[in-house]
């Protein structure tokens, strides 16, 4: 009986593991759960990863760069396209200084071709030194016309116009500097205008007048004129006499010869090209800054010079704005309210003989100046009869 307990005994005491070895048992099957716990929560995170990234990517809309052209900008989130590289500001201010407007402005496509269906647009550029006395007039001359026109003004520096949203002169003040007549800091304000204008890829031709300007042709006819012409419209007269060569000075040399030297209006209508050529100058602009002071007046020499050296075939040898210097002096003739008449207006267009495409014209002036604010009441008048409005 003794020996039969004693074996139970030893058999209870074999069936039953020794408690560390319980313990090790416990351990391994905690370890199990928490490394089941660990990749169940790694699992969660990585859909949790997955699920933010597309809802990312469809607000970014991040695209395969292999299928499509589009870049994205992921500091605005606006993506960058050939819509938002062409279309014009609506407002032509800026924070360039000259330099960097300039440099901004030479840039160019080398390419002729355009992506896109491009509407050259033709661009006035107003020289003023504040107010537009003509603005309802030319209010009326550019109705109608929308897309096919771009409008640019420089005035003094502390002017602020008072143009409403329904006006085309809304918002197209350009940053300006002081301008003093005859001196380089005119032809800087032209560049700066030409500058603005370019940078539009649609400006197509460039017109200077300033603020006693007014159309003699309504928008169509001025249009097509320029648009068809085979030329520019700057004077490039080499003229003898101290108004002329008279005003050249030797230091201009080697860059400018005597034999270079030309003189034209002011008041000019240019092309694309020639208007980069302008805004690129490094060359001819320190010469013309340096020598070319009063008496010699900077704004009849610098442009006409420079493009008749490197571009003489492309320019027309004439000016599209009609000005009186019938009666001497410094300055050109006014027109007043009195001198605004039906035969005064009609005669104007054809006041002198000129070419057009290499054929005689009885068209040679779409601009006339200079005209007094007084001239604005009987212009609104006859325009519609005479100005073809």
């Amino acid at each position: 009986m003794k020996v039969m307990d004693m074996e139970e005994g030893v058999k209870d005491n074999a069936a039953s593991p020794p408690p560390k070895s319980r313990i090790t048992n416990q351990s391994r099957a905690l370890v199990s759960i928490r490394l089941l716990q660990v990749l169940l929560l790694f699992l969660v995170l990585t859909l949790g990863i997955s699920v933010v990234s597309i809802h990312m990517i469809k607000f970014f809309k991040i695209q395969d760069p292999v299928s499509s052209t589009t870049l994205v900008s992921m500091y605005d989130h606006e993506a960058v396209t050939l819509e938002s590289f062409l279309r014009p500001p609506l407002n032509v201010w800026h924070t360039m200084n000259d330099g960097e407007l300039l440099w901004r402005a030479s840039m160019e496509p080398k390419r002729h071709d355009y992506p896109f269906k491009r509407v050259p647009k033709l661009a006035f550029m107003f020289l003023t030194k504040g107010p537009l006395p003509f603005a309802p007039l030319w209010e009326m001359f550019f109705k109608g016309h929308e897309g096919l026109y771009s409008i640019y003004v420089h005035a003094l520096p502390n002017y602020r116009s008072d143009f409403d949203r329904s006006s085309v002169f809304y918002r197209r003040y350009i940053p300006s500097q002081a301008v003093a007549w005859g001196e380089m800091s005119m032809c800087d304000a032209e560049r700066r205008l030409l500058a603005s204008a370019l940078l539009d890829i649609s400006n197509e031709w460039f017109v200077l007048l300033s603020e006693s300007c007014i159309p003699l042709r309504g928008f169509g006819f001025i249009y097509g004129y320029v648009s068809g012409s085979r030329y520019s419209f700057m004077g490039c007269a080499d003229e003898e006499g101290p108004d002329g060569r008279g005003r050249y000075r030797n230091g201009m040399e080697p860059e400018i010869t005597l034999s270079q030297w030309r003189k034209g209006s002011q008041w000019f209508e240019i092309n694309r090209k020639l208007a980069l050529e302008i805004v690129q100058d490094t060359t001819y602009y320190p010469k013309f800054k340096e020598f070319c002071k009063p008496p010699c007046y900077v704004d009849e020499h610098y442009f006409p010079t420079m493009l008749s050296m490197k571009h003489r075939i492309f320019l027309a040898n004439r000016t599209l704005t009609y000005t009186d210097w019938s009666r001497g002096g410094a300055h050109p003739a006014t027109f007043g309210k009195a001198d605004v008449t039906e035969a005064f207006l009609k005669n104007l267009p054809g006041a002198k003989a000129c070419l057009y495409n290499d054929q005689r014209s009885p068209v040679c002036y779409l601009f006339a100046r200079k005209f007094a604010p007084s001239a604005l009441e009987p212009l609104l008048e006859l325009a519609p009869k005479i100005l073809g409005f």
